[in-house]
């Protein structure tokens, strides 16, 4: 099957609209243009919408979500400073080594992977943490962390959360939670291609962030200078990836029109459907019901179903992706997304009716 006929339902990039495609096919501005900069200007702004939260510091980062991990952690944290970090899955782990290569005093708060991590435990774990870290919507497992405790009794710690796979997903309120730093990812529930990390710092967050850190391209203070200005105007710190920008703005307006609550409802519509069909088919969930993300499934591979074939045959036979484990489940767990438009009733029945016929069931 053609691949621009594919249906994407893995962990990574989802199906786009034709309008992001149109986005990115239009003509190319300059970086520099005065179209383009009122573009971002927009886009930071519907950032803030999407993240709800006032925070001036919201911007689009030139990287991928992991790249977004990287410029929190080298913008907050000092050699020795003590950093909590959740970990119960693969990106909690990343989070524990990227705080330590740049020079963290890490504190591992550890939850089996598929299980939910105890708030509490991230709070008693040092009396006095620089940073709190927690991955939201835990792309490993399909597993939701709980935030919003964490805001509330963080006291002067700061609190980070990594909300790649939540934002556009599922409920993300940054102001309201008490979060100072978050960070997202362009190509999941925002239904854009990978590329960009959005990411907002509370006035809080930006008060306490390292002054000139040792990444350059990460420094949000340059960075926050090319996309607010300071009063004299914008300063020049890189090329921004103007088709991308242009993409997102575009992906985040199709959000917004359809509505925050509107868009999370239908998320939590197609992930449920596809969860009451895998049980139908007689296969076994991962993680508690109550902390399951509906954009994002783990489901477990029978015993003896090779993997990799299935996999294979939904790609080839159906063009349908989906993912498949992650870490020491690579080969025993299947990641299938409903994010983006790709969270649609009609990709819950192609994908259910043909891993159906690929299992024999």
């Amino acid at each position: 099957m053609a691949y621009r006929d594919r249906v994407l339902m893995g962990p990574g990039p989802c199906n786009v609209s034709p309008e992001v495609s149109a986005a990115l096919a239009a003509p190319l501005l300059g970086h520099l243009d005065p179209e383009f900069l009122h573009v971002l200007d927009e886009t930071c702004s519907r950032l803030r919408q999407v993240f709800q939260t006032t925070n001036p510091l919201t911007l689009p980062l030139s990287a991928t979500g992991s790249g977004g991990m990287e410029a929190a952690f080298v913008n907050l944290v000092r050699p020795g400073d003590p950093v909590v970090v959740g970990i119960n899955g693969l990106f909690g782990e990343r989070m524990a080594e990227v705080a330590s290569r740049h020079g963290a005093d890490v504190v591992r708060v550890e939850a089996p992977w598929g299980e939910p991590l105890d708030p509490q435990r991230l709070l008693d774990a040092h009396r006095a943490p620089k940073v709190i870290a927690v991955v939201h919507a835990e792309t490993s497992t399909g597993v939701r962390n709980d935030v919003e405790p964490l805001g509330r009794s963080k006291g002067d710690a700061v609190l980070l959360v990594d909300c790649v796979t939540s934002l556009g997903g599922v409920e993300v309120d940054v102001d309201g939670w008490g979060v100072d730093v978050a960070y997202s990812g362009s190509q999941k529930c925002l239904g854009v291609p990978p590329g960009l990390a959005p990411i907002t710092v509370s006035p809080e967050g930006r008060r306490r962030l390292v002054q000139r850190p040792t990444s350059w391209y990460f420094d949000l203070d340059l960075i926050a200078r090319y996309v607010e200005g300071d009063g004299g105007g914008r300063t020049y710190h890189h090329t921004a990836p103007v088709a991308m920008v242009m993409a997102l703005h575009a992906g985040l307006g199709l959000l917004l029109d359809e509505g925050l609550a509107q868009v999370w409802q239908r998320h939590l519509d197609a992930g449920r459907a596809l969860q009451q069909g895998l049980e139908e088919l007689g296969l076994e969930l991962v993680g508690p019901p109550s902390h399951r993300l509906p954009q994002l499934t783990v489901v477990r591979v029978p015993d003896g179903v090779d993997s990799a074939a299935v996999r294979r045959q939904l790609l080839e036979r159906y063009g349908i992706e989906i993912g498949a484990g992650a870490g020491p489940w690579a080969s025993t767990v299947w990641r299938i997304g409903c994010m983006g438009p790709s969270a649609a009733s009609r990709h819950v029945a192609l994908l259910l009716a043909a891993l159906g016929e690929v299992l024999g069931r």
